[in-house]
C-alpha cells in the first residue's frame, strides 16, 4: 500500500510544483529595475573583462610577428598605452564622448564622476570600465603597425592623445548621441568607430614613419621574409584565439543590457554571429592565398579571422549566421588583398592592422543595410568618410609635429642594434648557457 501511494502521490505533487513554477514564470515577464540594474552592470563587467583580456591578445600577436629584436618594447608599449588609455579616458575621455549635446561634435574637458540611479539601468563605473577598454582596443591597434622603428616615449604620448582626445570625440559622434546618431549612421560596436579609427591612425603614422630599412627593394618589392621573419607564429597564434575570445564582450556587451529574455536571446546571437563571422574569415583567407599564391598562408589565416571579427562588429545582431559567415569572408578576402595593396604603396604595416582593422571596418560598415532594414548606405558612408578622414587627418598632424620637434623615428644604428637592446635593455629572447 505505502508503494502504490508513492508511486501516485510523487508524481502528483511535482506535477504540482512544475505547474506552479511555471505560471509563475510566465506571470513574471519582466524584473524589478533593481535586479535589471544589476543584471546590465554585470553584464558591463563580464564584456570589459573580455575586452580587456583582448590586450593580452594584441601583445602576444606583436611580440610573435616583430623580429627576434623587438618582443621587450612591444610587452611595453602595450601595457604601457592601456595604462595610459585608461587615465586619460578617466580623465577626460569619458565625457568629451558623453559629455556632448544631442547632434553635436564635442563633449566637455571633464574627469569622469559618479552618478549612478537605478532609473539609469547600470552603475556609471561599470558603463566607464566598459567603454575605457574599447579605447585602450583603438590604441592597441597602432602600436604593431609601427613596430621595430618607432621610439617607446613619442608613441606613448601619442596613445595619451588618441586615447584622451582624438577617439573619444569620434565615439561621441554616434554613442555619446552626437551629430553622426543624429543623420542616423549605425555602427553597433565600432567597425567604424574603434576598428577604422585605429587603422587610420595607423596609416598616418606608417606614412611619415616609413618602412623598416630593407623592408623593400630598390625596385620596390618586399624584402626576403628572413631578415623581417615574424619571432613566433605560435605566439601569434595564441594572440589571435584570445582576440577571438575577448570579440564576445566586445560584441555581445554592446547590447547594453541582459535584464530581459529578449537581451539574452540578442547576445546569446551576436555570440554565434561573431563566431562563425571569425570563421568565416579565416577559411576565406586560407582559400584565397592558396588559390592565388599556391601556398596556404597561416598569417593571413590569422590576420582573416580578424577581419572577420572586425567586419560583423557593425551589426552583429541582425545578420543571419550564414549572412555572418559571407561578411566575416569578405572582410578575410579584404585582408588578403589589402595587405597586397599595402606592399605596392611601399607602407610597412608590421602586423597587417591596416588592412584587418581599417579596410575590413569599412567593409563591415558599408554591409550593415543589407541586413539591418532600418540603416542606409549613404549615412553608413558619410559616417565612414567623416570618421576617417578626421582621424587620419589629426592623427597625421600630431605625428608630424612630434617628427619635427622629438622625432618619433629610431636612428639607423639603434634600428639594426634592435628596439629591445636601445629602448628597454631587456632582451626578449636571451640566449642562456
Amino acid at each position: 500500500m505505502k508503494k502504490l501511494l508513492n508511486k501516485l502521490l510523487v508524481p502528483a505533487v511535482s506535477s504540482i510544483f512544475l505547474l506552479n513554477m511555471t505560471s509563475v514564470g510566465y506571470a513574471e515577464t519582466t524584473v524589478s529595475a533593481e535586479v535589471g540594474f544589476v543584471f546590465n552592470t554585470f553584464l558591463f563587467l563580464v564584456c570589459g573583462f573580455l575586452v580587456m583580456f583582448m590586450a593580452a591578445g594584441f601583445a602576444m600577436l606583436e611580440a610573435g610577428s616583430v623580429t627576434s629584436k623587438s618582443v621587450s618594447v612591444i610587452c611595453a608599449k602595450n601595457i604601457g598605452l592601456f595604462s595610459i588609455a585608461g587615465m586619460m579616458f578617466w580623465l577626460c575621455g569619458y565625457n568629451l564622448a558623453y559629455g556632448i549635446s544631442e547632434g553635436g561634435y564635442i563633449g566637455k574637458f571633464l574627469p569622469w564622476s559618479d552618478a549612478s540611479k537605478i532609473e539609469t539601468g547600470y552603475s556609471d563605473a561599470s558603463d566607464w570600465y566598459f567603454q575605457m577598454v574599447f579605447c585602450a582596443t583603438t590604441v592597441s591597434i597602432v602600436s604593431g603597425t609601427l613596430a621595430e622603428r618607432i621610439k617607446l616615449w613619442p608613441f606613448l604620448l601619442f596613445a595619451a592623445i588618441l586615447a584622451g582626445i582624438i577617439y573619444p570625440i569620434v565615439m561621441g559622434w554616434k554613442w555619446g548621441g552626437g551629430w553622426l546618431a543624429a543623420a542616423n549612421f549605425q555602427d553597433f560596436a565600432g567597425s567604424t568607430l574603434v576598428h577604422s579609427t585605429g587603422g587610420a591612425a595607423a596609416l598616418a603614422g606608417a606614412f611619415l614613419l616609413g618602412p623598416r630599412l630593407g623592408r623593400f627593394t630598390k625596385k620596390g618589392e618586399p624584402a626576403p621574409m628572413k631578415p623581417f621573419a615574424a619571432s613566433s607564429i605560435p605566439l601569434v597564434t595564441i594572440g589571435v584565439f584570445i582576440l577571438w575570445l575577448g570579440w564576445f564582450g566586445f560584441n555581445g556587451g554592446s547590447q547594453l543590457a541582459i535584464g530581459t529574455g529578449a537581451d539574452a536571446i540578442a547576445v546569446a546571437k551576436i555570440f554565434m554571429n561573431t563566431f562563425l563571422a571569425g570563421a568565416g574569415g579565416v577559411m576565406a583567407a586560407a582559400t584565397m592565398t592558396r588559390l592565388h599564391f599556391g601556398k596556404t598562408d597561416v598569417i593571413q589565416m590569422l590576420n582573416g579571422c580578424i577581419g572577420g571579427l572586425v567586419a560583423i562588429t557593425a551589426e552583429p545582431l541582425m545578420p543571419s549566421p550564414f549572412a555572418a559567415i559571407l561578411i566575416g569572408a569578405v572582410g578575410g578576402v579584404i585582408v588578403v588583398y589589402g595587405t597586397k595593396l599595402l606592399f605596392a604603396l611601399k607602407i610597412d604595416d608590421v602586423v597587417g592592422a591596416i588592412p584587418a582593422h581599417l579596410f575590413a571596418g569599412i567593409w563591415g560598415t558599408l554591409a550593415v543595410p543589407i541586413t539591418n532594414p532600418d540603416a542606409t548606405f549613404g549615412a553608413q558612408l558619410l559616417g565612414i568618410i567623416s570618421v576617417n578622414v578626421f582621424v587620419f587627418v589629426v592623427a597625421y598632424i600630431v605625428w608630424a609635429i612630434m617628427k619635427s620637434t622629438i622625432g618619433i623615428r629610431l636612428s639607423k644604428e639603434a634600428e639594426l642594434k634592435g628596439t629591445d637592446v636601445v629602448e628597454t635593455g631587456v632582451i626578449g629572447y636571451a640566449i642562456r648557457d
